[in-house]
């Protein structure tokens, strides 16, 4: 298979900036498991407004993605690939609408809905398998993140403990035939006994698409908790070992650790496990909250934007899913032909 490299990041955060106060002005007295490690809130976070679309996410980060790149850059790209937490063009999803806004006229668009948390690694592979073998010659990769503000905001839900943890974001990235930023080798696990440990609750017991008053939350309880950090403390070990392992290095190599992001004891725990400093473990936890899917790009871009990555350095892109179904790491060695 041909070289292929992730060559270029950018993203977009939606306006309305929340510190942590205003949820827990709302939050109910003894809100059950609001003192659970799960639930330490970040600093900040960035809420997306409801007449904002997925697809008017990607194109704000993705017009800043093409001018970078430049147009000729721009023609090259054949392959369209979306994550987006919660679908809002639930029949064609966002991919097609987000070509056309950027000119662009791909022959592949494909809208990965599995891969959640870890879901930029999920597309890193699926980019890199078809560029590496001739079917396509450049991709975009858009990542979006639009739970905070669509679900953790609703009157309800933001008594809860979970509401005061998501943010709002986009990260998009650019992946082509290249051996400048070569993706050397990516790890991706795939546990269906977990993939009903997650999802949405409503109150009444209705199904979201039928009417009624209740809304949707996540609907965390201490036992579901608990398998959700027993899984999550074990999986984004296991996925960077097995890539360090394949690549015949050891975590010491690593130069930049860029996770998904759900909570401080996630990022502690990976950290003590893999016996990573924390500086170089980049997240933006306390600027953005927990980001899901678009955490590792959207951490990425910050991070080369303030100089935290050197050309050269072996970047372990990595994180989970869910209650545990699907994990993921990459390694890229970020600009080694520059």
């Amino acid at each position: 298979m041909k070289a292929v490299s992730l060559l270029e990041v950018a993203s977009y955060l939606p306006p309305r900036r929340v510190p942590t106060q205003y949820f827990l002005d709302h939050q109910a007295e003894a809100a059950p498991m609001a003192e659970h490690e799960m639930f330490r809130p970040p600093a900040h976070r960035h809420l997306v407004a409801r007449e904002e679309s997925a697809a008017d996410m990607i194109e704000q980060a993705g017009r800043t993605l093409l001018e970078r790149i430049g147009p000729a850059e721009a023609r090259r790209i054949d392959l369209v690939l979306t994550n987006v937490l919660l679908p809002d063009l639930p029949f064609t999803g966002s991919g097609a609408e987000t070509a056309h806004r950027l000119g662009l006229r791909p022959d592949w668009v494909l809208d990965a809905h599995n891969g959640g948390c870890a879901s930029f690694v999920h597309m890193l592979r699926i980019a890199r398998a078809l560029i590496g073998t001739g079917q396509a010659r450049a991709a975009l990769l858009c990542n979006v993140q639009n739970g905070a503000g669509n679900v953790m905001d609703q009157p309800g839900v933001r008594t809860l403990p979970e509401a005061v943890i998501p943010g709002d974001g986009c990260g998009v990235a650019y992946v082509a035939l290249s051996d400048e930023s070569p993706i050397l080798t990516v790890e991706t696990r795939n546990l269906g006994e977990y993939s009903k440990d997650c999802g949405l609750t409503l109150d009444d017991g209705r199904k979201y698409w039928e009417p009624g008053q209740s809304e949707m939350h996540v609907g965390f309880t201490p036992g579901r908790v608990a398998d959700i950090i027993e899984r999550g403390n074990r999986l984004v070990p296991e996925v960077v070992t097995a890539v360090c392992e394949r690549l015949h290095i050891s975590t010491a190599d690593i130069d930049a650790l860029i996770t998904n992001q759900p909570n401080r004891v996630f990022l502690h725990k990976w950290q003590a496990q893999l016996g990573i400093k924390p500086e170089r473990h980049l997240d933006t936890f306390d600027e953005f909250g927990n980001l899901f899917g678009a955490g590792v790009p959207v951490t990425l871009e910050h991070a080369l934007r303030q100089g935290r990555v050197a050309d050269g350095d072996l970047l372990m892109l990595a994180g989970f899913a869910h209650a545990g179904d699907f994990a993921g790491a990459a390694a890229v060695r970020w600009r080694t032909a520059v």
